[in-house]
């Protein structure tokens, strides 16, 4: 099989994997495709945790096809799985059905998991070939990977802005600065995330949902996270009565206000306390505490005081920004509160990628320098 083969039908299996963007969590997305003879003859996804693995979705499809996988090739876009899980071991079903071949984009970081998958195909006498296009594995499950190897979700800041870098009146008004387009882009990015941040402030003065709103596809409903050192949140914030559940984050000297005797109260689940930082609490320690709730992606959609916390703890991997052809003045409200005096402090940053919505621009970048 040449290159371009295989590089068409790894393509074909993220493509596959992409399917399912709203709804693995808290496992990666994944797909597969069978060859054989070079025609395809098995796709697979891996759709929801507890459900079949891309891998045994694909074979499901060759068998139910009439099509033998002995002596194929199977293309995935994940390491399959050694151990047992919620489900048995994908690599012996590879093994049982007999492929020749098995083509991996990236292995898995899951010390569970991670080279010992490709080790026992490779004990059963079967070719492996990995890094193929792992870069789209590693963009698609950016938050799985984080969580694997540095115990922390993958955090995105999405802000949206004036021309003039502004992102709320002096007031706190600030509803709307983009167009109708953006604000859709931004339900899809709240429908891929595992957990939602934000802060007692943006509650106080927007008192908004959060949650994700006109999606047709299935999705799971993200955490919705509040950092409210001192209490502040109302009782009949809007937060607590609309879709998904609700973390609360005090800081440990404070005794926060009853949630749960409000009057939209039923997906309050838990408040935790954790020790006071620079006026907030430990964000290192709570993006610790989300990991071990297997939480995968971040999104913050705050103020400017929390983004600047999280971009001065050095938890920030990637920011996206809204940019609306407006001028909202010098007395409106910045993107972050961080206090720079020197050119040769400035934070530098990467543009990923640019497009527009609208008339709104959206520009996804990464910090590369603190």
């Amino acid at each position: 099989m040449n290159l371009e083969a295989i590089n068409e039908h790894m393509a074909r299996a993220h493509t596959l994997a992409a399917k399912a963007l709203y709804t693995t969590d808290p496992n990666p997305r994944v797909g597969c495709v069978i060859v054989k003879d070079n025609v395809v003859i098995g796709e697979g996804l891996h759709r929801r945790a507890g459900g079949a693995h891309a891998e045994i979705d694909a074979l499901r499809m060759a068998a139910e096809s009439g099509n033998s996988t002995v002596n194929a090739t199977v293309f995935v876009t994940l390491e399959p799985c050694s151990h047992t899980g919620r489900t048995p071991p994908c690599c012996d079903a590879l093994i049982a059905a007999g492929v020749k071949r098995v083509v991996v984009a990236l292995e898995d970081p899951n010390p569970e998991v991670s080279g010992k998958g490709v080790k026992r195909l490779k004990d059963a006498k079967i070719e492996v070939i990995s890094g193929v296009q792992e870069d789209k594995s590693e963009t698609l499950n950016s938050g799985f990977m984080m969580r694997m190897r540095k115990q922390r979700p993958f955090i995105r800041i999405k802000m949206a802005q004036s021309l003039d870098g502004r992102t709320a009146m002096s007031s706190g008004e600030s509803k709307w600065i983009t167009g109708i387009e953006s604000r859709q882009d931004v339900q899809r990015m709240r429908a891929r995330s595992s957990a939602i941040l934000t802060g007692s402030g943006t509650i106080v003065a927007d008192n908004p949902s959060l949650n994700v709103r006109e999606i047709e596809d299935d999705y799971i409903a993200p955490l919705r996270v509040v950092l409210d050192p001192d209490g502040k949140t109302p009782l009949d914030a809007k937060i607590f009565g609309t879709e998904g559940d609700v973390l609360m984050v005090v800081a440990e000297e404070c005794h926060p206000p009853l949630w749960k005797m409000g009057e939209h109260n039923n997906n309050l689940l838990d408040t935790i306390k954790l020790a006071r930082v620079d006026g907030g609490v430990d964000l290192n320690k709570l993006m610790n505490i989300l990991a071990d709730r297997e939480i995968n992606e971040v999104q913050v959609e705050a103020g400017a005081t929390l983004t600047g916390a999280l971009i001065k703890a050095d938890l920030v991997d990637e920011i996206v920004t809204y940019i609306a052809p407006v001028l909202m003045g010098s007395g409106a409200r910045p993107l972050f509160d961080l206090k720079i005096d020197n050119m040769s402090d400035k934070i530098e940053m990467k543009i990923t990628s640019v497009e527009s919505f609208g008339d709104d621009i959206k520009v996804v970048s990464e910090i590369i320098s603190s």
